[in-house]
């Protein structure tokens, strides 16, 4: 837990260096529990533990701090679901949540909807992982960093 004033408490010392390290078009993985962060950060991204949370907490407490990237179609994107679940009509109310979130912080553009593997190639690329206890099916979701507008 962070101790400063305007930090949301959710957030750890290495989340929000992470956060803070992150430069214009850098992007962070919020993963599910179900998601192979520690395979997927040896080939480079920073682990960041968050066990025990629920990804729509974290990205509320990230979405204060996080500016989001503008000059791209859709700066947050989550793992599409698999032909199999596409045909049971298989529901993720989680993307919900996250489009309110979003649209809290001020993004109005669709979320992007990534093939599972191409997720999983993105992720690999991504500036860091965060391992989260989310349970939501296709709970993953990728943001992109913006950039703050000078004053």
């Amino acid at each position: 837990m962070v101790v400063l004033k305007g930090i949301p408490r959710i957030l750890s010392p290495e989340l929000l260096f992470v956060l803070a390290r992150m430069g214009h078009g850098d992007e962070i993985v919020f993963a599910d529990a179900n998601f192979p962060t520690s395979s997927i950060c040896s080939s480079g991204p920073i682990e960041v533990r968050a066990d025990g949370h629920c990804i729509p907490a974290l990205l509320k407490a990230v979405l204060e701090l996080l500016p989001l990237d503008t000059y791209v179609e859709s700066p947050a994107a989550v793992m599409d679901l698999v032909p199999g679940d596409k045909e049971k009509g298989l529901k993720t109310p989680v993307w919900d949540t996250y489009r309110g979130l979003l649209k809290e912080a001020g993004s109005t553009t669709p979320l992007e909807q990534v093939e599972r593997f191409a997720f999983y190639e993105r992720a690999k690329k991504a500036f860091a992982v965060v391992a989260t206890g989310e349970t939501a099916l296709y709970g993953n979701i990728i943001l992109k960093k913006g950039v703050i507008a000078p004053d």
